[in-house]
């Protein structure tokens, strides 16, 4: 049976996710802010408080988890988060003598902020509709709550983005249920927003393939540990 879609919920989610982004964004209301890992944070609380919000206002039941399938938070957190971060990290000292584990961690947060809505709230709601209008649905809201609508080639780069990471960090999801874990492929991306250049594009593919690997070697032991086959 096909969940119903709480369309209310949905629009109490988006309203508030984008008057925050227009707060943070659009205003000089974090101009008073010193702390930048702070300021970079709030910009993406919107998604997150919007969820909890319509979450709460409409008593909804959502599977919201950090660790999803996995046993624990650990194994998410050290394979999605640790990983990325002092590699990226290691590898920015090696080239240019900085080790910024700080922001690191402040843009996995920031990923994180943002899938609490995106992913642990909208794809939820929208998971009885077909794949394909799921994923529209999402990348279009996910693309105009950014509040950039200029028709420039770079911006038209930035949706077709969106739109493939609406699939792929969906399939993320929908493997691992582990908000931690889309938080970490998220926030490959707001990594890199300087520009890919090889190292860039080689942590990428690195971090990458070492995910998928990682998810679909859980998932098959963990398929076979709960039905073994008799020999």
């Amino acid at each position: 049976m096909k969940t119903k879609i709480n369309f209310g919920a949905i629009i109490v989610y988006y309203v508030i996710a984008v008057i925050c982004r227009y707060a943070a964004v659009k205003t000089n209301l974090l101009s008073g802010i010193e702390n930048p890992y702070l300021a970079i944070l709030l910009r993406g609380v919107g998604p997150a408080l919007g969820a909890l919000v319509a979450i709460k206002i409409f008593s909804l039941e959502n599977p919201m988890s950090l660790k999803g399938v996995y046993k624990n938070a650990i194994v998410p957190f050290a394979v999605y988060w640790l990983l990325p971060a002092f590699l990226i990290a290691g590898t920015y000292y090696f080239l240019k003598g900085k080790f910024p584990i700080l922001l690191m961690f402040t843009v996995l947060a920031y990923g994180l902020l943002e899938e609490i809505g995106w992913r642990g709230f909208l794809q939820e709601q929208l998971k009885s509709l077909p794949k394909f209008t799921s994923i529209l649905i999402i990348a279009l809201l996910w693309f105009a709550w950014h509040l950039n609508f200029e028709t420039t080639p770079s911006n038209m780069v930035f949706l077709g983005i969106i739109f493939f990471g609406s699939w792929g960090i969906g399939k993320v999801y929908s493997s691992t249920g582990s908000l931690l874990a889309v938080a970490g492929v998220h926030s490959l991306n707001n990594f890199f927003r300087n520009g890919l250049h090889d190292t860039e594009l080689t942590l990428i593919v690195t971090l990458l393939i070492i995910w998928v690997g990682f998810i679909i070697i859980y998932n098959r032991r963990n398929k076979k540990a709960l039905n073994p086959i008799a020999e």
